[in-house]
């Protein structure tokens, strides 16, 4: 592969046309192929020394089960429109019944919605959780979400006994289920409601979402001998918290959230490990804390390690994977080969931290955790009284002349402020691992619209960016505690969105020559052809290759490299554009909350992998105008080949590359076609996409003889 990029780049130092004949086209190809060579490098780096790892958890029980550390558990909404309240209560109680001794859990729900309907949700799970959890423990279910364990079919039940708690558990939890829907749908907390805990007099006519004092209540208090389940067996620690928003102060979005569940959960129970995961991603193994503790406790290499993530893994893909939600490539190939340089970036969500490294400690030489003293924080006060005291740090002044989100905690200012915090935490010398272990540890919700997927992919590569030009910069910032290796782990995905403009001119301007007549490569009688051919098949090959191995379908791939160029040509582009107007000032840092519910019509489309546009957003406009315009240049290569006049004789042998990139992205875009031309669904494109983009195509037809000449 890279002796094939080598003749290519060889071969556009070589032949460029003459001085004085419009070479740009010429220079604007050899830069993108000079790019893509540069980040075809950088993408081997994962490739190159892989770690596959594996638990011995009964060897962990062996030795330390009566040292077992406590585990604080944070769990973060912000809207319980988009993330309904029993999506959230679901994950809280499939981490309230780990396999682990439920007195060392401790339980924190951040809603940055602040919503008295979370809250009383939240309480609903703490009573069912009184039957839930030794249900769970008793005759060891998976998974400990009761959604998803009751979504399932019931096997031929082992004994009487199980049945019957089956039924007694279900019927249980319908009744909370109804009985935390009925106040969702009024959109109001009753009367009646409100007189059963005291928490709801925090809620008056002056609280709303972004202006409300902090509200923090502890639901299940670990350290009162009297709570307990149904079996008299001791319950997790939980807590509900909804941090301090004035309208003056930032709250700085998941990560202040992450930062305020850091400082209250330090007053309340301080657990040396902290497992924060999203609130659409349930436990999907209860076994997961004890995987992550034989890191952190193993005696070689445990003290080096400052956090374990899990792959993001989804439940709700199509067989398909029409939107390339599940990052099968990624999981299988980049993380495992980070790992191998001292592990792999943090994501957000299925993370276990130690408490040190994620509050800003340096990792020396020679350091030792002692995990003998690493118990709950005891305390003569009353629940109210430590709620009082923990407040104070949650309220907006926590945080002032102080450290935090800058040296301490999660970071602010970032768009990914997950992936800067463990860069951060990395350059401190800690490492970190990366486990997949045959049971998914973690399972989540993906969206289900293209409009969401793209969204995403914007907020993403648009942090990217903002990290290579931070002081943490893998690119630019060298740092002696991060290997090379790692540093060009990072920069695959750090470079997301200058991949646009190379993306942007290959699939534009040979599109537009093809339409003039106009060869940017090689004809195919030439043997530089053959560099080309085989760089375009070997690269192709080896992605296929790769896809299948990682478990993806013939149409996965397929799907995955049509993904990859939707995202290229307009998620990474606004990325880059934002990014520019955020140095520049003309922009500020936003957060968008991916919906987790949609209506039935796009649910079903989604089931039957019909690609979901519907609205006429800028991004739509783009994909369609770059299917038109490489439908419209090969027909108009065609007519040239064709039909050209004889004093303008154009000859096949020189086009053969752009027809067959036109025909390639053709079919790439088959389902932009159908959603422009054939669907009538609600999920098709609109009329006004169709004229804008046919607007852009007419233009660039006009404009592109002016710009590109045979001489090439």
């Amino acid at each position: 592969m890279f002796l094939g990029m080598c003749s290519i780049w060889f071969y556009r130092w070589n032949h460029v046309p003459e001085t004085g004949k419009r070479p740009w086209v010429w220079y604007g190809m050899f830069g993108a192929e000079l790019f893509f060579g540069f980040y075809w490098v950088l993408s081997q780096s994962v490739r190159w020394r892989p770690l596959r790892r594996s638990t011995f958890k009964e060897r962990l029980s062996h030795r330390y089960e009566n040292k077992l550390p406590n585990v604080d558990i944070f769990v973060c909404t912000a809207d319980p429109t988009i993330e309904p309240p029993l999506l959230v209560v679901n994950t809280v109680l499939s981490v309230m019944a780990y396999d682990y001794p439920s007195e060392k859990i401790g339980v924190y729900l951040s809603d940055d919605g602040g919503s008295a309907l979370t809250f009383y949700a939240l309480l609903e799970a703490s009573r069912f959780s009184k039957h839930w959890i030794p249900f769970c423990k008793k005759f060891n279910v998976e998974p400990r979400s009761p959604a998803a364990y009751f979504s399932t079919p019931l096997r031929p039940p082992a004994s009487d006994l199980f049945a019957e708690e089956w039924q007694a558990v279900k019927k249980r939890y319908q009744v909370m289920e109804s009985r935390i829907e009925a106040p969702i749908k009024s959109g109001m907390i009753s009367e009646e409601i409100k007189a059963e805990h005291e928490g709801f007099s925090e809620w008056d006519a002056k609280v709303t979402a972004r202006n409300h004092q902090t509200i923090l209540k502890i639901l299940l208090d670990g350290r009162d001998p009297e709570n307990t389940d149904v079996d008299g067996r001791p319950l997790p620690t939980l807590v509900y918290l909804a941090r301090e928003k004035r309208p003056q102060y930032p709250h700085h979005f998941k990560a202040g959230a992450m930062n305020a569940l850091l400082r209250v959960s330090s007053a309340i129970s301080n657990a040396p490990i902290i497992l924060n995961v999203d609130c659409d991603m349930y436990s999907n193994n209860s076994e997961a804390v004890r995987d992550a503790l034989c890191f952190f406790m193993d005696e070689e290499k445990g003290h080096e390690f400052a956090y374990v993530q899990h792959p993001q893994s989804l439940i709700n893909v199509t067989k398909n994977n029409i939107y390339h939600n599940r990052l099968t490539v990624i999981d299988a190939k980049d993380h495992p080969g980070a790992d191998g340089f001292g592990g792999p970036m943090y994501i957000g969500t299925g993370c276990f931290h130690r408490r040190r490294s994620l509050c800003g400690r340096e990792y020396w030489k020679g350091y030792k955790e002692d995990w003998s003293k690493n118990t709950a924080k005891k305390s003569d006060e009353s629940v109210t009284e430590l709620e009082k005291r923990a407040k104070g740090l949650a309220n907006c002044a926590a945080e002032e002349n102080s450290h935090w989100g800058k040296k301490v905690g999660v970071r602010y200012g970032c768009a990914v402020e997950d992936v800067i915090t463990g860069l951060s935490i990395q350059r401190n010398g800690w490492k970190s691992v990366y486990f997949n272990p045959p049971r998914s540890g973690f399972l989540g919700i993906g969206p289900i619209t293209l409009e969401q997927v793209l969204i995403q992919h914007k907020r993403w590569s648009e942090g990217h960016l903002q990290i290579v030009l931070s002081d943490c910069s893998p690119l630019f910032r060298w740092n002696g505690k991060i290997k090379i290796g790692l540093r060009m782990a990072y920069s695959i995905y750090n470079l997301w969105a200058t991949t646009s403009i190379p993306a942007l001119y290959y699939v534009i301007v040979p599109a537009l020559c093809l339409y003039n007549g106009t060869p940017v490569f090689p004809k195919m009688s030439s043997p530089w052809f053959v560099a080309f051919v085989y760089v375009i098949v070997a690269n192709h090959m080896n992605g296929l290759f790769e896809s299948l191995w990682s478990g993806e379908t013939l149409q996965g791939w397929w799907n995955m490299l049509r993904m990859m160029i939707f995202k290229r040509t307009t998620s990474y582009l606004f990325g880059l554009v934002n990014t520019i107007l955020k140095l520049s000032g003309f922009s500020k840092s936003s957060f968008v909350v991916t919906a987790k519910v949609a209506d039935e019509e796009v649910n079903g489309r989604y089931d039957r992998e019909i690609m979901e546009f519907g609205s006429a957003s800028p991004m739509f406009v783009i994909i369609a105008a770059i299917a038109l315009l490489n439908l419209v240049s090969l027909c108009g290569g065609l007519k040239a080949v064709l039909f050209a006049p004889s004093n303008e004789f154009v000859d096949f042998d020189d086009l053969v590359l752009q027809f067959l990139l036109c025909g390639f992205l053709i079919l790439i875009n088959v389902p932009v076609y159908e959603a422009l031309f054939f669907r009538r669904d609600e999920g098709s494109l609109p009329a006004a996409v169709m004229l804008r983009s046919l607007v852009f195509v007419v233009l660039a037809c006009s404009i592109g003889p002016l710009l590109v000449t045979k001489s090439l």
